[in-house]
């Protein structure tokens, strides 16, 4: 499901909210699709030890005019989706590597588990917000 790496260590002190995972959810728009009933709004990336992952979505119009099968992305209702999580310290990109592969691996049976024509790509981004 991760599709990139961001290979630059940005300055570190300070709280930091870093984006771990990053793309597009989408399905058909006559579907009676509520993400809430497929998607939780945190994830536990660390056995509750400590704050968790937010995940976000908001309702966007498709980024692109037609999937790679030439099929028109008009009829589909499209949402920009976030993972981020806020840390004390801005820790390395390496273990940002590992929440975000962590959190894919939370969301994947999930994504696989939502209906028929419901779609997604997400990408590793390890920026700060």
């Amino acid at each position: 499901m991760l599709c990139g790496v961001s290979t630059s260590e940005p300055q570190a002190g300070g709280r930091a909210a870093v984006r771990l995972l990053q793309g597009y959810v989408w399905h058909p728009q006559d579907a009676d699709i509520e993400l809430e009933h497929y998607l939780p709004r945190e994830l536990d990336l660390s056995g509750g030890d400590s704050e968790g992952a937010h995940v976000l979505w908001d309702g966007v119009n498709p980024p692109f005019a037609f999937f790679e099968n030439g099929e028109p992305t008009a009829s589909q209702a499209f949402y920009q989706f976030t993972v981020l999580r806020v840390y004390d310290e801005r820790p390395s990109n390496e273990a940002l590597h590992e929440d975000a592969t962590l959190a894919s691996g939370l969301l994947d049976p999930l994504l696989e588990a939502t209906p028929q024509g419901f779609g997604w790509q997400l990408w590793e981004d390890l920026r700060d917000l």
